[in-house]
């Protein structure tokens, strides 16, 4: 498993992250075997956030904090990162002191934990106040509850109008990524070309920007073909990728999943890989696809099977 130091932070971090925001029917035995088969592939990274789980708030929180009964030690193993910012009512988004400080008091009293590893904006807000923003941060990192910041889903100019006021450094960024949906690495690619849509603008450049500013950037859905519309792997949509996928994972000798990881862990971005799974031998299969070293073309011939152009 790839591993290493999140930038501004000294978080050794798996480059696979286990997103659990589909615990909440599982019972004890079930969440236990997640987690401990991500533990054993050398997954250290889990993902939370306040809106998971169906009914109240902090649903998934509280369903993993009761199964694990994590001790000190056990905590001090893993990095638990957890979200807030989304209002299940309506929906809507709320950044304000208030809400910010409620969800992280809540996610660490669910969670049965004293501190949160790092903690990111979920999705933008359009009323985002960065005073107020700045003001929760100041206050969570005094006080020993957040070690460290980021975002999620946000643009080059809403990153940079938080860190006018927010003065810890923020340090990931979460973003839908995968072969079939990378319009943030497919536009670069297609750059100046007129008429082809590849070549639009969408994100203003959020790759480039988190590698200009040491954000890490963290993939979700990295095997759904557009937005929560059905995985690609093995899907008759995709037929000639599926085609590339097959040859390549009996190539390397690792499942599907594998590979669909390594391309995006073969990007120099260093990014991290979030897992929605709650399937134990998918968590294995995903992990090998780890530091699986993709050569330049392969990655290029995914690329292209996917259905993007290289001009």
């Amino acid at each position: 498993m790839k591993t290493f130091t999140l930038p501004g932070t000294e978080i050794e971090a798996s480059n696979i992250v286990l997103g659990l925001m589909r615990i909440q029917d599982k019972t004890d035995d079930e969440v236990r075997t997640l987690v401990s088969t991500a533990r054993d592939a050398g997954i250290n990274f889990l993902d939370h956030a306040d809106i998971y789980g169906a009914g109240a708030q902090h649903g998934c929180e509280r369903r993993f904090a009761e199964a694990l009964k994590l001790s000190a030690s056990e905590r001090e193993q893993w990095i638990i990162q957890s979200k807030a910012g989304i209002v299940k009512d309506g929906p809507y988004f709320d950044f304000s002191y208030e809400h910010l400080i409620r969800s992280v008091e809540g996610s660490l009293e669910a969670l049965g934990t004293d501190y949160l590893d790092i903690v990111l904006l979920h999705r933008p807000d359009a009323l985002v106040e960065p005073e107020e923003v700045a003001r929760a941060f100041d206050e969570l990192h005094a006080a020993g509850k957040v070690r460290a910041f980021g975002v999620s889903n946000q643009t080059p100019a809403q990153i940079e109008l938080l860190k006018k006021h927010v003065t810890q450094p923020l340090v990931a960024n979460q973003l839908q990524l995968s072969v079939t949906h990378a319009p943030m690495i497919a536009q670069g690619v297609a750059a100046n070309m007129q008429g082809l849509d590849q070549s639009i603008v969408r994100d203003n450049g959020i790759v480039d920007y988190c590698r200009l500013n040491d954000i890490t950037i963290q993939a979700w859905s990295p095997f759904q073909a557009q937005f929560f519309d059905g995985p690609f792997l093995g899907s008759d949509r995709y037929p000639e990728l599926n085609a590339v996928v097959d040859r390549l994972a009996e190539k390397y000798e690792v499942p599907a999943e594998a590979i669909a990881v390594a391309w995006i862990t073969r990007h120099p971005a260093n990014m991290q890989v979030v897992l929605g799974t709650t399937t134990p031998a998918r968590v294995q299969s995903a992990a090998l696809g780890s530091d699986l070293p993709l050569t330049r073309p392969e990655w290029y011939e995914l690329f292209r099977a996917a259905g993007y152009s290289v001009p």
